[in-house]
Order: C-alpha cells, then sequence, then structure tokens
C-alpha cells in the first residue's frame, strides 16, 4: 500500500460505511446512466400509458377496463411532464462541478 494513503482528505458518508475522496466526481457513464434510465422511464409510460391495449389475449380485456374506468388522459400527460421535471433536475444535478468549498 502507499504511505500517502493517509495523507488525502477523506469525507465520509452513513457514518464511515461510505467514503472517497475530496473533490471526486462521478464516472461520466454513470451520468448517462442515469438519464437513460430516466428517459427509459418516460417512454415507457407513454407507452403504456393505458395499458397494453394491443396485446394478443389480454388487449381486449385492458380496453374494456379503460372504458369501464374512463382513464384521465390529463393526469397521465401530468405525469410524464413530473417525470421530465425530475429529468431535467437530474441533468443539472448530475453534470455540475463539483463544489466542496462547502464542506
Amino acid at each position: 500500500m502507499s504511505k500517502n494513503r493517509g495523507n488525502e482528505a477523506l469525507k465520509e458518508y452513513a457514518d464511515g460505511w461510505i467514503s472517497e475522496r475530496k473533490g471526486t466526481d462521478v464516472p461520466v457513464f454513470l451520468k448517462f446512466a442515469y438519464l437513460i434510465i430516466a428517459g427509459g422511464a418516460v417512454i415507457y409510460f407513454l407507452r403504456f400509458m393505458f395499458g397494453e391495449v394491443n396485446h394478443e389475449t389480454r388487449g381486449r380485456l385492458v380496453r374494456a377496463f379503460n372504458e369501464a374506468t374512463q382513464s384521465s388522459s390529463g393526469l397521465m400527460y401530468g405525469i410524464v411532464a413530473l417525470i421530465i421535471i425530475y429529468v431535467i433536475i437530474l441533468s443539472v444535478f448530475a453534470f455540475r462541478r463539483v463544489d466542496e468549498k462547502g464542506d
């Protein structure tokens, strides 16, 4: 092991269970993974907003359920808008520069 390990400034989280060097940034692939996963959630929600109505066996039942319950399109698109706002906030948070001066 290196003798310099003791001289590095460490930051601890969760009562010492997690520690990292100060100034460490999140890896770039992880930053993009946040956006890809959140984008997948938006696409999935838009695709199956009212259920799987085109499915071969249960599509008929899903359509009957949708007719009986009268789903709200406005509510569904409002939820999509909230997901998109979350993705925007997440991307700003993920791609900002690390500022350790306040710690």
